[in-house]
């Protein structure tokens, strides 16, 4: 099985380190003009670009990236009969309950991030002949901030671990939605790990407390 990456950002770059899969960079390909498809080779698509700004209010670039994008990778797939490997989000789970599993109801972040990741999930099994959804969050290593929010939890981890976990899923050919993270931790804890970020509580209503998540699934491929 050959393997093509799109998107060269903190977790596509990552994946390809730890790979060396190919992988094409933003500048080498634009998710929102693929008018053509030809230069994706390879049997199996991991599509690592997304609009990340999570509150970012510019529902256009939302809405090309994170979903018109993903609707025509779909189709190139089917029509090619090539797996697509779909990155998406914890934040899915923002309003569900804790401790989620991926049948539990998603209620996203409500935000156009949080919308248009959410439409692009269902989209991809609802359409899509042969998938791997991977919900969670990557951070960066080292945690690069000053201050770390102790009331946000969930099974974030930093990149080099979460890439590990997304490339052991793809090399053992699971199907389907899986949650994937690690034990969980406040973000708090996580920066203890490499950084002397100091603790405060979140400041923004908006951002999701509790994105924990339930990883039986992984662990039972893993």
């Amino acid at each position: 099985m050959s393997h093509l990456i799109l998107g060269n950002g903190l977790l596509g770059s990552e994946i390809r380190r730890q790979t060396d899969w190919r992988c094409l960079s933003h500048k080498e390909f634009d998710i929102t003009q693929l008018t053509s498809l030809s230069e994706l080779y390879g049997d199996i698509i991991i599509n690592c670009t997304g609009y990340t700004k999570t509150y970012d209010n510019n529902d256009d670039k939302h809405y090309l990236i994170n979903y018109a994008s993903v609707k025509k990778l779909i189709d190139y797939c089917n029509e090619t009969h090539k797996k697509l490997i779909h990155i998406s989000t914890d934040y899915l789970y923002a309003g569900s309950v804790e401790n989620a599993t991926e049948r539990d109801r998603l209620v996203p972040v409500s935000t156009w991030y949080g919308y248009y990741k959410l439409l692009a999930d269902e989209l991809v099994q609802l359409e899509s002949e042969d998938f791997l959804i991977c919900r969670g969050t990557h951070k960066p290593f080292p945690f690069p901030h000053p201050v770390a929010w102790t009331n946000q939890v969930g099974n974030f981890d930093y990149v080099n671990i979460m890439a590990k976990l997304i490339i052991k899923l793809i090399e053992r050919g699971a199907h389907g939605v899986y949650n994937v993270g690690t034990e969980r931790k406040s973000m708090y804890q996580l920066a203890q790990r490499t950084s002397d970020a100091k603790p405060i509580e979140c400041p923004v209503p908006e951002v999701p407390k509790n994105v924990t998540m339930n990883l039986d699934k992984l662990k039972s491929v893993l």
